[in-house]
């Protein structure tokens, strides 16, 4: 199950990479150097250019990388859900995989829980508990 792509390898290390606390210290250092050297080159365009530009690259660049370890972490927390799900008697298995289902369909288990959630709220209002399972 190690068969990972070269571009998951390399989003994984760069994502953990820029994450750094030192890769923001040298950030920061980079804009103060560039603010300091404004008046050296009198606030030209071209040093105005200078930074916009890197910006912009590294910008575009990362929202590529944040998306993938995004996904990937969704994916993974996804399936370890699914897992407790599946493992946990009384557990409706329909619930497995809801992120795959239409919004209508989700809006029909949402509004489900949501009326279990207030039932179980106005049973802890009369003091009883709210820990058992609805179903017999």
């Amino acid at each position: 199950m190690h068969n990972a792509t070269w571009y998951s390898r390399f989003a994984k290390r760069a994502a953990y990479f820029c994450g750094r606390p030192r890769i923001f210290t040298l950030a920061v250092v980079v804009i103060v150097v560039w603010i300091v050297t404004g008046p050296v080159f009198h606030f030209s365009d071209t040093w105005q250019l200078v930074i916009n530009t890197g910006t912009t690259i590294i910008t575009f660049l990362m929202v590529f990388l944040i998306q993938n370890t995004q996904n990937r972490d969704t994916e993974a927390i996804q399936v370890k859900l699914d897992e407790l799900i599946r493992a946990t008697k009384g557990a409706h298995n329909a619930l497995l995989d809801l992120e795959e289902l239409e919004e209508e369909s989700l809006d029909h288990f949402r509004t489900k829980y949501q009326a279990l959630a207030a039932a179980a709220r106005a049973e802890l209002r009369r003091g009883d508990l709210d820990t058992d399972t609805p179903e017999p």
